[in-house]
């Protein structure tokens, strides 16, 4: 049998977290520790759904799904999305495949017998192709849910098995890259999971996405006290129990290029990167993604890597490995509701407009501020 607990992050769970990732495909943006930075400080309204098998000798964790609870203006209803934090980038719930037929409709449930919640979910950026999210379709169908597929896209991955282009073009700009920074001076990648190097690291990193044009036009980390003071914690929380870094492409000692690291099980996520403008022609950026693959593959227990990033972005020139991600948005009660139909009309409507823009910046007829620029 599966009950679902709904609670705020803080209780510890971590013990019942690390035996799930065992048997689960995990979530970096589920950790415990990361939706405790969250809610400690204040930077997101995040409910945490927990599905345990009762009738064993204690309950076990068999699911962890955290949604934040959010409006998108002032006066407009309020609705549950499934990237429980900005900065998430994967909504996928974390279940044991075992029981996904069973924890996807009991979390469903949940939601719709708790009075404080709302019932329209907004999955974005949900893995298409996990257990998780044809256990979600399958109960959407079931129980004839009021939904709305958005989106459809391919989000760049690789695993030590594929997804390294090791060939053409790409690989010879990246070997001519390299050698042109080493003539240069000393180069070298330096990945230190130690909690104080990675905090220090983090520094670093927020300091040259604040001088890139990030930080010009007011979209960088350190442009917000709220954002650089949760990213702060959610990465040196995280690099306390061993689950971030900060890979650093350093030349004679000064960092030309930072990548910020999640780890999730065997999953390694590149969540954010930036790079030092005055070497841009180098494309320190890819020459470190491009490194780094290959020190997580040789000397860490790393098996796949999630780029967090578009399908346009320059990391889908270094990879061939492809995730399919989904945007949609599900009604959970019992009836069709005029929140689902405001909500998916609005959000229906912003995508289309994203298209028309798209389609203006292929044709020049607007232009592009960034075209794969290395440190999205």
């Amino acid at each position: 049998m599966i009950s679902v607990t709904v609670a705020k992050p803080g209780q510890d769970i971590s013990a019942q977290w690390d035996d799930l990732i065992r048997r689960a495909p995990g979530n970096a943006f589920m950790n415990p520790v990361a939706l405790k930075a969250a809610f400690d400080t204040m930077f997101a309204a995040v409910y945490v759904l927990l599905a345990w098998e009762e009738g064993v000798e204690s309950a076990r964790l068999v699911g962890l799904w955290a949604l934040q609870q959010r409006s998108v203006m002032m006066f407009w209803p309020a609705m549950l999305e499934a990237r429980p934090f900005n900065y998430a980038f994967l909504s996928t719930p974390v279940i044991d495949p075992a029981f996904a037929g069973e924890v996807v409709p009991a979390f469903f449930a949940a939601i719709r017998n708790n009075p404080a919640l709302p019932n329209v979910v907004s999955l974005k950026e949900m893995d298409a192709d996990s257990q998780a999210y044809a256990a979600i379709q399958k109960t959407i169908a079931d129980e004839r849910h009021a939904h709305l597929t958005l989106t459809r896209t391919l989000r760049p991955s690789v695993t030590r098995e594929k997804g390294v282009k090791n060939s053409g073009s790409t690989r010879k700009k990246l070997r001519q890259d390299w050698n042109r920074l080493s003539a240069l001076g000393t180069l070298e990648v330096v990945n230190d999971r130690n909690v104080d190097a990675a905090k220090a690291a983090y520094e670093q990193f927020l300091d040259l996405e604040k001088r890139s044009w990030k930080g010009a036009e007011g979209t960088a980390i350190l442009c917000s006290e709220r954002d650089a003071a949760f990213t702060r914690r959610l990465i040196g929380d995280l690099a306390a129990d061993g689950d971030a870094s900060v890979a650093l492409l350093r030349l004679d000692g000064r960092v030309i290029a930072a990548q910020v690291l999640m780890y999730c099980g065997p999953t390694a996520y590149t969540w954010k990167i930036a790079f030092d403008g005055e070497f841009a022609k180098y494309s320190p950026g890819a020459v470190l993604i491009d490194k780094l693959t290959e020190q997580l593959f040789t000397a860490t227990d790393v098996q796949a890597i999630d780029s967090c990033s578009a399908e346009g972005s320059f990391m889908a020139q270094l990879w061939t490995g492809r995730k399919t991600m989904v945007d949609a948005v599900v009604d959970v009660g019992s009836t069709r509701s005029l929140v689902f139909a405001l909500e998916a009309a609005r959000q229906y409507g912003y995508e289309r407009l994203r298209d028309l823009r798209d389609w203006l910046r292929a044709t020049s007829l607007i232009p592009a501020k960034r075209r794969l620029a290395p440190n999205l």
